[in-house]
């Protein structure tokens, strides 16, 4: 039988819902404050917690961070403002009162599902996913957080929302989420968003009925219908319309879809895990992401660091990288030089460790000895550049410092658009501590047209 706490002020109103719940087979236990309910019981032994908003004393979101056990507040506010302030500080959900006996019944019936506690396993058993990211390497305090945390959600229905720059490994985690899930007797259904052309994308996603459009030859089921008793995996979710996020916060709220030119819907039971590089509380306030949606994604957040922030793991992942390219190439196993390894270690690895197999495999393809020296990498340009950038920009009272969070590609636009009046090419390269051949691939690749009057 599932436990329930409540914590509510009004006795009439927590008697009622007392009631209630036992109605509907719920063990109820009762509480007036978040003080009494503190003192008076272990958090951790309820399936959901139900609190008032507005409680005597304390309100009822302070209980979110006593325990782990998923907590629905009520509220007599209804406005999205009350409610999203409520699930900012981690509330799994809402609901306004006054409220339909069936619309609580369900609601709760909906929190325990999705955060049904999963049986703790023995830690002989645990050691076996270490780590549990197939294909994932690391050690530094970081990587080994993530790793903490893959397992934790790994065993529970939340939704999922992994940050991380390009190429660090998003699809890997999202995939090792679902491995260790009840799920996995399914595969996980992969959709990067950012691939799919947005005429098509809620097409693809939610599927469509025959004649709904023109060249709908067909009923057509969705990749949400298809990840059915799965996980649903999307990638570069910041890149999703307006209108298909309306559609997936339907899913994630009703557990429901409704495809394309359809009255119909369709109930589905799937896991959400989605991942993106951008900054999506910003695309939130640029209006480009509704924040209703992105505050019910937020569930859980995993962050992936980049590759430049994990000291040591660099160089043990270029180590394992290097093995499994020679064998994929099926060439003799190769080693890296001193020079190769220094090189390896303080560059900036902008494209994370996608850029750091292309570089290994490119290396391995053009090597004649069984040693791999620093020139295959061919890294040496970008790494002069990372080093000396950051110097000029400090040693040059004239150059402004560049701000904490400005990437090196930033600063080079605008160092560039800033100072190209001024100074000739030769200039500009020598302050950057570039050559002339890397600041015109540099123009070109970030599309900064060269001042004709200042070419030498």
């Amino acid at each position: 039988m599932n436990q329930v706490l409540v914590v509510e002020d009004e006795v009439v109103i927590r008697t009622a819902l007392k009631r209630l719940l036992e109605r509907h087979e719920y063990k109820v236990s009762e509480a007036g404050t978040v003080k009494e309910s503190l003192e008076n019981f272990d958090m951790d032994d309820f399936d959901v917690i139900i609190s008032d908003l507005r409680l005597p004393g304390a309100p009822g979101t302070d209980l979110i961070k006593a325990t782990s056990t998923p907590v629905l507040i009520m509220t007599s506010y209804s406005s999205i403002r009350s409610a999203i302030d409520s699930m900012k500080l981690g509330a799994v959900d809402y609901i306004a009162k006054p409220f339909e006996h069936n619309e609580l019944i369900e609601s709760v019936a909906k929190v325990i599902r999705e955060h049904a506690k999963a049986p703790s396993k023995p830690k002989s058993e645990i050691q076996e996913f270490e780590p549990p990211v197939h294909g994932m390497i690391g050690s530094c305090p970081q990587m080994m957080e993530l790793f903490r945390r893959i397992r934790k959600v790994a065993l529970t229905n939340s939704t999922v929302l992994i940050n991380g720059e390009s190429g660090t490994g998003k699809e890997l985690v999202a995939r090792a989420i679902h491995n260790l899930s009840n799920r996995n007797d399914n595969e996980m259904i992969s959709v990067n968003c950012a691939a799919i052309p947005e005429n098509l994308i809620e097409s693809e996603l939610f599927g469509h009925e025959k004649g709904a459009f023109t060249g709908a030859t067909a009923t057509r089921t969705g990749l949400v219908e298809a990840a059915n008793g799965s996980t649903l995996f999307l990638d570069e979710i910041g890149e999703l319309p307006l209108e298909a996020q309306a559609r997936l916060l339907r899913v994630l709220q009703e557990n429901e879809i409704r495809k394309v030119g359809s009255v119909q819907s369709k109930k589905v039971d799937v896991r959400l895990v989605v991942a993106t590089h951008r900054d999506l509380k910003q695309l939130v306030v640029d209006g480009f992401f509704r924040e209703d949606l992105y505050y019910r994604i937020n569930v859980m957040t995993l962050l992936i660091p980049p590759l430049r922030d994990r000291g040591n793991d660099i160089l043990e992942l270029a180590e394992a990288i290097l093995q499994r390219t020679c064998k994929r190439l099926k060439t003799a196993m190769l080693s890296l030089s001193d020079a190769a390894s220094r090189a390896i270690a303080v560059y900036q690895w902008p494209g994370n460790v996608r850029e750091l197999e292309n570089a290994i495999e490119r290396a391995v393809v053009l090597a004649e000895e069984p040693v791999i020296g620093e020139e295959l990498l061919a890294i040496d340009e970008d790494q002069k550049q990372a080093s000396n950038l950051e110097a000029e920009a400090r040693s040059q009272q004239s150059i402004p410092e560049p701000a904490e969070e400005l990437s090196l590609e930033d600063y080079f636009q605008r160092f560039v658009l800033e100072h190209q009046d001024a100074m000739n090419e030769t200039q500009l390269a020598k302050k950057l501590g570039i050559s002339r051949k890397c600041l015109w691939e540099r123009r070109q690749r970030f599309g900064i047209p060269r001042k004709k009057k200042h070419e030498n």
